[in-house]
């Protein structure tokens, strides 16, 4: 049964990351097939029926979180675990992709081009406590990550690397002077919330100087979802296994977009 639920949920997920976003028909689509799936694994019916509504009225949202805990689940408790913890993963996840268009590093580059003329410039850093690199190397850097160029190597983006441990002050301090487009934070440190704390410290701090509608705020991080991220103040968070060109595209067509407003 346990195979069985792994399986249709797997399915679920690959059929909604084959769609460009995230509609109320998908998912309307996706949500029956997930229904069957939970019923099939003697979730109570009346469990399901709610857990269901609410996860559709929130994806279409993009807010996405665990609602049940895993003792309302029903009485097989294993299967009923997998289903609760799968569930939550990939719609967090979701959450995140689904506002990113799916646009390489040409198409980026020749985006920024055409319709903004100039270079954009994106600050990163790991900030604060958070010695990790690794997470803000593979998005800046120009290596860039699985063969996803880094924001470095675009031509039409001045990528500037701050590094680790980084105070929140002079990450500003630096946007400001190099009159950033967008703040890009890596928190890699999660042990008793530390991410949350200084994710949030920046956010104030940009708001204290009047300064947070100036910058397009991106968090990024093994623990972060796009939901989360927005909870704490930010215009975007990226998880694990977000690309540069991901991120790249999402800037560019929040600075054009905005451009037009």
């Amino acid at each position: 049964m346990l195979e069985n639920l792994t399986q249709r949920l797997s399915r679920v997920v690959k059929e909604l990351r084959g769609e460009a976003r995230l509609t109320e028909e998908n998912i309307q689509e996706a949500l029956r097939e997930v229904r069957l799936a939970l019923l099939d694994a003697d979730v109570a019916l009346p469990v399901v029926r709610a857990f269901v509504a609410s996860v559709k009225e929130r994806a279409l949202g993009a807010e996405v979180i665990g609602s049940l805990t895993p003792g309302q689940m029903g009485g097989h408790k294993e299967p009923a675990l997998a289903a609760h913890a799968e569930l939550v993963r990939v719609l967090r996840a979701l959450a995140t992709e689904a506002e990113a268009p799916q646009l390489d590093y040409r198409q980026v580059n020749a985006l920024i081009e055409r319709e903004l003329g100039r270079k954009v410039v994106v600050i990163g850093a790991a900030i604060e406590s958070d010695a990790h690199t690794v997470g803000i190397d593979a998005i800046m850097n120009m290596k860039g990550f699985a063969g996803d160029y880094g924001l470095e190597r675009y031509p039409w983006i001045d990528a500037v690397n701050l590094g680790a441990q980084v105070p929140c002050e002079r990450l500003v301090r630096e946007a400001q002077e190099r009159s950033a487009d967008a703040i890009l934070v890596s928190q890699v440190v999660t042990q008793k919330q530390v991410h949350a704390r200084q994710l949030t410290k920046l956010v104030d701090l940009l708001e204290a100087e009047g300064l947070r509608d100036r910058y397009l705020l991106i968090a990024g991080g093994p623990r972060l979802s796009n939901t989360f991220a927005k909870e704490l103040g930010y215009d975007a968070g990226f998880g694990p296994g977000s690309t540069p060109s991901q991120v790249a595209a999402w800037v560019a067509t929040e600075l054009i977009q905005r451009k037009g407003e």
